[in-house]
């Protein structure tokens, strides 16, 4: 934790010592963030010298990080299984030939030759790498977390590979796979992994945290309600993003896209994005400019839709509904309000898609293309057209889809979109 300066209240601005074991901040209730030194890091490692490109993980950003693996005293603490540096792939699409936008997809789920890759073919990877690294540079051995499944499946995984105690708390209505994934950790790492099945959502799952494991000694790792951890991890999305590549890797050049299109249900990525691009410019490697953040919901469960659309500064919540995307079902959450935020200052917006549309993307994608998206993915794509005519997309733009998650791991839901294949 060489650069950590000290953790922050994103809303309030409190601060607290950089080695505090808290969840959300005593005056407001409301999510803290780490706080890194960046005048120090740039001060000993110049502007971009934390910057490892050999490296084929998200660890390859080294002091932009709160454990930086180069450093002998973090390295100790690292659990890495490879979670990352995954692919930015060019997406020919006749929406995006229209509109005359530069379209990518950011692949989080299939692994790729050459590149890192996601052990349980989730962006989820990102954050718990770094939520149970934190957790034994802090002394943790017991987590626990509420989860609508991808989070769930990683904290496991990473909880094994780490030697501490994880309880995961899911629906029963799970896709089968993930839900399998948790369960088989559970049975052959029965001191490692406990899996408990709470019906409802991550509302009812985070109640049964709270209410149960907390005062049991667990420390809850839920989305936002912990120190900043998962935050870390998903900015590293937003970095390899803007790291050199192609023609601008002679010269070093970070270079941010116009357009990021995001699946949003807690939205951790969203804010841990916009936080690595704030950090980036303070070391000099950017400008000011942002990238237009979009949050897609789904329209079953659209709190940040109604929201933005209402002009109000946070959510009001409602019940969830029930959508084939299940990473989005996520009706409230208290960090709703720093999305909201971010969606606004970058002149980005937020819109709702319904299963149907989801759906025929899906089908038409993996039958035109042979891509097979992610529910969640597929929605970013869903909303590519409505963004040109809202004039959040135009021509020239570079826009970055995330596809969040591989398809396998909602099968058999979406299998009937996929025409047998898989």
């Amino acid at each position: 934790m060489r650069y950590v300066s000290h953790l922050s209240c994103t809303v309030c601005g409190a601060t607290y010592p950089a080695d505090r074991v808290m969840n959300l901040c005593e005056r407001d209730g409301r999510p803290v963030q780490i706080v890194l030194d960046l005048d120090r890091l740039r001060a000993e490692r110049g502007p971009d010298r934390f910057w490892d490109p050999g490296r084929r993980d998200l660890w390859r950003f080294g002091g932009l990080l709160p454990i930086d693996p180069t450093d002998p005293d973090d390295r100790r603490h690292v659990v890495s299984l490879g979670e990352g540096g995954t692919p930015i792939l060019p997406y020919p699409h006749p929406a995006a030939e229209r509109i005359g936008c530069r379209l990518e997809v950011k692949d989080e789920g299939k692994p790729h030759p050459g590149f890192g890759a996601n052990p349980t073919l989730s962006f989820k990877d990102r954050g718990m790498a770094m939520t149970v690294s934190m957790a034994r540079a802090l002394g943790l051995s017991r987590l626990a977390v509420p989860t609508q499944g991808n989070a769930g499946d990683a904290l496991a995984r990473y909880a094994v590979a780490a030697g501490i105690e994880a309880v995961i708390v899911m629906s029963p209505d799970t896709d089968r796979p993930v839900l399998g994934n948790v369960a088989a950790l559970a049975v052959l790492h029965p001191d490692r992994v406990r899996l408990e099945l709470v019906p409802g959502t991550i509302v009812d799952c985070g109640a049964r945290i709270r209410d149960h494991y907390v005062p049991i000694g667990f420390f809850s790792v839920a989305t936002f309600q912990e120190p900043g951890w998962r935050t870390e991890g998903k900015k590293t999305l937003g970095l390899e993003m803007a790291e050199p590549s192609g023609d601008r890797l002679a010269d070093r050049r970070w270079e941010l896209p116009d357009v990021i299109v995001y699946p949003t249900g807690g939205g951790t990525g969203v804010v841990g994005m916009a936080k690595g691009f704030d950090e980036l410019e303070r070391l000099g490697l950017v400008g000011p400019k942002r990238p237009r953040f979009v949050c897609v919901q789904s329209s079953a469960t659209a709190p940040l839709v109604r929201a933005f659309e209402s002009g109000a500064e946070d959510i009001t919540p409602e019940p969830a509904g029930k959508t084939i995307a299940t990473g989005l079902n996520v009706a409230r959450n208290v960090g709703h309000i720093n999305v909201l935020r971010i969606v606004r200052q970058t002149g980005g917006c937020a819109l709702a898609v319904d299963d149907d549309r989801i759906r025929s993307v899906l089908r038409e994608e993996w039958r035109q293309r042979r891509f097979a998206w992610s529910p969640e993915g597929a929605a970013t794509l869903a909303v590519l057209e409505e963004l040109a005519d809202r004039r959040v997309v135009g021509a020239g733009d570079r826009v970055v889809l995330v596809n969040t998650a591989a398809a396998e791991k909602y099968l058999p839901t979406i299998r009937d979109c996929l025409d047998g294949g898989l």
